[in-house]
């Protein structure tokens, strides 16, 4: 068979295992076991396979995987990044749409201490959207900022989702982290602006309110207090890897400790809840290790049949330009976000743009950047959005069209981020360059 005819077949099996319903792990496994018996020699290349995968998990590489996890389930389930949440409202008065500029640094804020997106969106429409609603918000600032958002954790450290990405696509874990960061906070700058803009120019979508006058005390205090120590834990992380102190699994491993001495120092810490950590964390970590098995097993598939070498000697030789073969991969990217999750996009893509992007010289931080901003953009797209249905069960009088419509401009400003990145290589280079320096 030739190599476009195996790469035909392997998706098309693919999908339609997804479009069955089997979860997206085990249709992977399915379809590189079947690929493996009829391409790589019957029983032995099996045998390989099974070899390949329990060598791929065996990297010291993925460690940071289940602490920067653990480190977001701590700070979730015993509620310290709620107090965070309540002392920036305090901060913030006398702007126009207060609640959602709270819920947009907040969101920030937690992403920095969380890593999951689901977590980070849950916490804010829990926190946050009753008394939007009961102060009169219009969904557009109200679900739409929420959602924005929440996306945030895939790219801000730490991000499990970015040292899976980086395993995957074998893209350097540490300069990966790093390089998010700036395109993150222009995202979440860009956000806060336009919020205060539309509520300037259009007062009633966030009728204004009279809270209690605050003393400078009153309004300081709880910052210091409950958002300044946590953002340390996120200083200790990210420092640790630009000052080479620590490799990305060094301060991961400083980070979750970290997070269990704040959670303990602010009397939230129990038995309980210290439990519900380890459990979910354990979930999610066997959860990620499947996947990164599935997905390199894919790889390895591709690369024995010379499936990824002819797409991408296909690709490159059809007399495209290299910023038409990049926004190509971008759109397709832009558009499996509309049907599948974050992983099943990667674990397909990932495979299959890389030898691309390394036949075309480009930089692989700056692309697997790129592909985070997309994949992140992606948690919020219609029909399947896995953002949207959570807005949906924590404000079911909305209709999911109101959402989407509140939704959109938010999307629009995730890219504008991404044209910025295409345009300015530097805004997501700058940092892992001066880690490296």
């Amino acid at each position: 068979m030739a190599w476009y005819e195996i790469l035909g077949s392997f998706l098309g099996v693919l999908v339609l295992l997804m479009a069955l319903g089997v979860p997206v792990v085990f249709a992977f496994f399915a379809t590189n076991l079947g690929a493996a018996y009829l391409f790589m020699g019957g029983d032995k290349g099996v045998e390989q396979l099974v070899r390949n995968a329990a060598e791929s998990v065996q990297s010291f590489a993925l460690m940071p995987i289940p602490l920067f996890i653990f480190m977001g389930e701590v700070m979730f389930h015993t509620g310290v990044a709620g107090k965070a949440i309540d002392a920036v409202d305090r901060l913030i008065s006398r702007l126009p749409g207060r609640l959602s500029l709270v819920a947009i640094t907040g969101g920030t804020i937690f992403a920095a201490l969380s890593g999951s997106t689901i977590a980070n969106t849950a916490m804010l429409c829990s926190t946050l959207l009753p008394e939007m609603s009961k102060r009169g918000y219009h969904t557009s600032v109200s679900i739409g900022p929420i959602v924005g958002v929440g996306g945030l954790a895939m790219l801000i450290p730490p991000s499990a989702l970015a040292v899976l990405l980086g395993s995957v696509a074998r893209i350097p874990i540490g300069e990966l982290l790093i390089a998010s960061i700036v395109p993150a906070l222009i995202l979440a700058a860009l956000m806060f602006a336009y919020v205060i803009v539309r509520c300037s120019l259009q007062p009633h979508l966030a009728p204004p309110y009279d809270a209690r006058a605050l003393t400078r005390r009153e309004r300081l205090l709880p910052f210091a207090k409950y958002v300044l120590p946590l953002m340390s834990i996120f200083v200790v992380v990210v420092g640790s890897i630009i000052g080479g102190i620590a490799t990305p699994t060094e301060s991961a491993a400083l980070g979750a400790v970290a997070a269990v001495v704040a959670a303990a120092a602010y009397r939230r810490l129990t038995w309980a809840n210290f439990a519900v950590s380890v459990r979910a964390t354990l979930r999610l970590t066997v959860m990620t290790l499947f996947i990164i098995c599935g997905s390199i097993t894919f790889s390895q598939i591709l690369a024995f049949t010379q499936a990824s070498d002819g797409l991408s000697m296909l690709i490159t030789g059809a007399g495209l330009s290299p910023l038409m073969v990049l926004l190509g991969m971008l759109a397709i990217l832009l558009f499996l976000g509309c049907f599948m999750d974050q992983v099943s996009m990667m674990m397909i893509t990932a495979p299959l743009f890389m030898p691309v992007v390394q036949q075309l010289g480009f930089d692989l931080v700056w692309f697997g950047v790129l592909m985070l901003m997309l994949l992140e953009i992606g948690l919020a797209t219609p029909p399947f959005g896995m953002l949207l249905f959570v807005a949906k069960g924590a404000a079911p009088q909305v209709s999911m069209r109101e959402i989407i419509v509140s939704v959109a401009p938010f999307i629009a400003l995730a890219l504008v981020v991404v044209a910025l990145l295409i345009a300015a290589p530097e805004l997501a280079l700058f940092l892992p360059r001066l880690m490296a320096a």
